[in-house]
């Protein structure tokens, strides 16, 4: 079938108009695509290696080696039709009762027993957090901070607690280049944080297993962390060219001590869920095989005391301190605004990147 010039064009405009991000594989054949439609095959020198955004680009492009321009079109208009009608149906799937649970496309939240639980529902990426799922986690902060629940809960699917932010969400460069991509990540991770400090009811963290980075660094934010035996706490801030965030410079020296701090956000030091307990940063521990029964009865009774009382006892405890975390988290988001475009930075992220690609 010959693609008219009029459906490559159509179809070209209905990609901006996706009510869900395809995600960036997706993304990189539709770039891909649309290039050999325009221009044929690749025909651009090979970026440098540590221009890993492009490279990613030039890589998808050049994979298509000689296919023909119309094939090339109708491949496009074929797979954003799919994407469309994906949209579509899932849109279309959102009766009445499911509404609340399909509302999050990487999250599963649930409300019973005066417990909402917000699930981090990515296992097979190791509940690792992209730009739709720091999003999708906002929202479902403020629905719970609304809704008749008592305490809320914050836990992994799978084996992972969560593997930290998806490095993966670099290759999405906006025009503006990496200087805008920093500044909306900034915007981005200011608001994230901002959400954690001002939640008003005891948030607990359900730690079922490794976490990294800023699900490790959040955790001063919470009101109690329980964790598996078998859960790791890794802030290899160090080893990617960034600095601390989640307010974690200033709540981290206050739990463990200057020194102890310093060996996690700065020497990347991991800590065991024990370590991680007699340090004060996890409130208790229990073994991997009984932790879900031992946590959630836990958590059942706490959710029976009286729900206000809690909310005033919480305001009482954090409000002298929410400023100074309100101004903590604008320093830090400031410093890796600037860390994020730096040389060291963009290297350790082109290496990780690397060295995943051939796992």
């Amino acid at each position: 079938m010959r693609a008219s010039q009029e459906d490559f064009e159509n179809a070209i405009n209905q990609v901006k108009l996706l009510k869900k991000d395809p995600g960036n594989e997706v993304k990189l054949k539709l770039y891909a695509l649309y290039k050999q439609g325009t221009e044929g095959p690749c025909n651009m020198p090979k970026p440098g290696v540590f221009d890993f955004i492009n490279k990613a680009k030039w890589d998808a492009w050049n994979a298509l080696g000689s296919l023909p321009k119309e094939t090339a079109r109708q491949n496009y208009i074929d797979l954003v039709s799919s994407l469309s009608s994906s949209s579509e149906s899932s849109v279309q799937l959102e009766p009445g009762a499911d509404r609340k649970r399909q509302a999050y496309e990487n999250l599963v939240v649930t409300s019973e027993d005066g417990i909402t639980k917000i699930m981090l529902n990515r296992p097979a990426k190791m509940n690792a957090i992209n730009i739709q799922m720091y999003q999708e986690i906002m929202l479902a902060l403020k629905a719970a901070s609304k809704d008749d629940s008592a305490i809320t809960v914050l836990t992994g699917n799978g084996d992972y607690f969560c593997s930290g932010n998806d490095l993966t969400n670099l290759i999405d460069i906006p025009p503006g280049g990496i200087e805008e991509k920093a500044k909306d990540s900034t915007v981005l991770l200011r608001n994230f944080v901002d959400a954690f400090i001002d939640f008003p009811k005891p948030l607990i963290a359900v730690v079922n297993g490794p976490a990294v980075g800023i699900s490790v660094t959040i955790l001063g934010l919470f009101d109690a962390v329980y964790a598996s035996d078998r859960a790791t706490f890794h802030t290899p801030f160090s080893d990617l060219g960034l600095s601390p965030e989640g307010c974690s410079s200033y709540t981290f020296p206050k739990i463990m001590g200057p020194a102890k701090a310093t060996e996690m956000l700065i020497f990347g030091k991991k800590l065991t869920a024990r370590e991680a307990c007699a340090q004060g940063l996890v409130t208790e521990v229990f073994p991997d095989s009984t932790f879900q029964k031992e946590v959630w009865t836990k958590l059942k009774a706490y959710s029976k005391l009286p729900p206000n009382s809690m909310r005033i006892s919480k305001q009482v405890i954090r409000s002298m301190e929410k400023e100074k975390l309100h101004a903590v988290n604008a320093e830090e988001s400031s410093v890796l605004q600037k860390r994020w475009v730096s040389d060291e930075c963009i290297n350790a992220a082109m290496n990780f990147l690397s060295k995943k690609a051939k796992l």
